[in-house]
């Protein structure tokens, strides 16, 4: 399975601006530009996307880990603050709140700090990861 997207850039860095597009048209020439990813612009930036789709792939091999245990999810709710300084990702941390039916508060640490390791975008990052969990 191969996914993608493009991204058309026009001007200068910080006078200029850009648009995304992904395969799905989720992202259909989303604006993006300096003032999204500095400042308060509109529109988005590579960062919110990063924590988006770590978000997303975390919880889903949450859910399928928590799932092959057996335990009866209600909802599993993941906010990602990737962190950038400098010029590069410095970290990743996943805030996640579970409601599942009969699990423990240990077996689902267990589970989550597994997921946080082997989610593929966790993988692909080369930076720091880390997660708080609740069970709700």
């Amino acid at each position: 399975m191969k996914r993608n997207a493009t991204a058309v850039w026009k001007g200068s860095l910080k006078e200029g601006n850009g648009r995304l597009t992904t395969q799905s048209k989720v992202l259909d020439n989303s604006q993006y530009s300096f003032k999204t990813r500095f400042e308060d612009g509109i529109g988005t930036n590579p960062e919110e996307l990063i924590a988006a789709a770590h978000s997303g792939c975390f919880t889903m091999q949450l859910s399928a880990y928590i799932s092959e245990e057996g335990y009866e999810i209600e909802s599993i709710e993941t906010k990602c603050d990737i962190d950038f300084q400098n010029g590069s990702i410095v970290s990743s941390v996943l805030t996640v709140n579970g409601k599942v039916n009969g699990i423990t508060a240990d077996k689902f640490q267990e589970l989550v700090e597994k997921a946080e390791k082997n989610c593929p975008i966790s993988k692909l990052l080369n930076t720091a990861i880390s997660s708080t969990a609740t069970l709700l």
